[in-house]
């Protein structure tokens, strides 16, 4: 699992030790993501599955993608297809994928890459592996997370922000048992790259067997941490958790992860996709790729998908590189 790695971990800037009054937050719950396929085929997990919507607020929906290691011939992507009223994070920890959109645009990321489009009042979308990976093969792996928008921000202007690893921030642990890398958002006075309508932060962290990382997290932020890989401990109760499963944080100033002291022949050391952000609280109204506020606007979309006010298919995109 490359993502972003570092040659000297104690080179980098460390996380400040806990203030003696800062309130741990408690684990609510851990659940466990089910198994699911999206697109053509391709292999995901639901991180979100059986989270009440209160405790995700501003997240709607996250998938792991893979991991999976595909033959000659089996890489999938998806279909074209629309969005409206939200943001979609993907982030690669292996492999590439290319992205290409309704606009014209479009662009390509690989491991430790981030493409955050903010579909807003409506685009259409493809995301696919590139020609030389269907025909090679190869590992893939990545999350795909979607943020809701409040509703002054729903019929936004679409965009693009792709962020390459290198401008994630990377920080260490008080004792260099953990690489985390920032890719929005603030830890510890430490900023990631990302650009956010909502307030929110994204951290990829490593943290070698048997350590522990403790992060000052937002009081007005939830606090949500999914393990991509390796078996781990969370909040001051230690809790057992394992590859695929969601913990969910009460309120407090830090949160806490350990790595299991072993870890299985597969796994170096523990993953984790920590994230958080301040809660919209606006009635939210779903329907596949459409995320709105009343009933009434997610019809609307549909309709305005079907006679194609979220763009069309263009004949040539841009060159992808």
């Amino acid at each position: 699992m490359p993502a972003v790695t570092v040659d000297n971990i104690l080179a980098l800037p460390r996380i400040g030790e806990t203030a003696p009054d800062a309130v741990a937050r408690p684990v609510l719950g851990v659940t466990t993501a089910p198994v699911g396929y999206e697109g053509e085929g391709f292999p995901v997990r639901r991180a979100f599955a059986g989270v009440d919507l209160e405790h995700l607020d501003p997240f709607i929906h996250m998938d792991q993608m893979g991991e999976v290691n595909y033959a000659p011939g089996e890489p999938k992507g998806t279909p074209w297809h629309p969005h409206r009223g939200f943001e979609t994070v993907t982030y690669m920890i292996d492999g590439i994928m290319e992205h290409q959109d309704s606009n014209g645009g479009g662009g390509t990321i690989g491991g430790g890459d981030t493409q955050w489009m903010t579909a807003g009042g409506g685009i259409l979308h493809i995301e696919t592996p590139p020609e030389h990976l269907v025909v090679s093969g190869g590992l893939f792996h990545g999350v795909q997370l979607w943020v809701n928008l409040p509703r002054e921000n729903k019929m936004a202007a679409p965009r693009y922000q792709d962020i390459t690893g290198a401008k994630v921030a990377l920080l260490s642990s008080p004792d260099g048992g953990a690489l985390v890398r920032v890719i929005a958002g603030e830890v510890d006075g430490h900023q990631g790259p990302g650009s956010t309508y909502t307030p929110i932060s994204l951290v990829h962290a490593t943290v070698a067997p048997g350590a522990s990382l403790t992060l000052p997290w937002n009081p007005e932020f939830n606090a949500i941490a999914y393990v991509l890989a390796g078996d781990g401990l969370v909040g001051a109760e230690r809790r057992p958790v394992r590859s695929g499963q969601t913990t969910v944080f009460g309120r407090g100033d830090t949160l806490t992860v350990a790595a299991a002291d072993t870890q299985d022949s597969r796994t170096e050391s523990l993953e984790v996709f920590i994230l958080g952000g301040k809660p919209i609280r606006e009635p939210v109204a779903m329907a596949g790729p459409f995320v709105m506020n009343t009933r009434a606007e997610v019809i609307q979309a549909f309709e305005d998908f079907q006679a194609g006010r979220l763009g069309s298919i263009p004949a040539a995109h841009e060159t992808l590189g």
